[in-house]
């Protein structure tokens, strides 16, 4: 699921020469990447479709990281 999610993450701020498999986990998207909060509804959008899940907008602003939205899926999903 991981993978699936830094993909994500990866095509809709389309970045280059990173794989799923070496980002970074703890990357902070909006203090690193400097992704604003249009960016990260886009990313969430993308998501709850992907994986059939309903993100509450309250919870949008702590979903920060690769890992803090993995976790956050996998709490939903049961």
């Amino acid at each position: 699921m991981r993978e699936r999610i830094a993909q994500i993450i990866i095509n809709e701020l389309k970045l280059k020469d990173v794989t799923p498999e070496d980002f970074d986990p703890n990357l902070d998207l909006i203090e690193d990447l400097g992704i604003d909060s249009m960016e990260l509804t886009t990313i969430v959008v993308v998501l709850q479709d992907e994986f059939g899940v309903r993100i509450d907008e309250d919870d949008f602003g702590d979903l920060t990281t690769l890992a803090k939205i993995t976790n956050h899926i996998k709490s939903l999903k049961g």
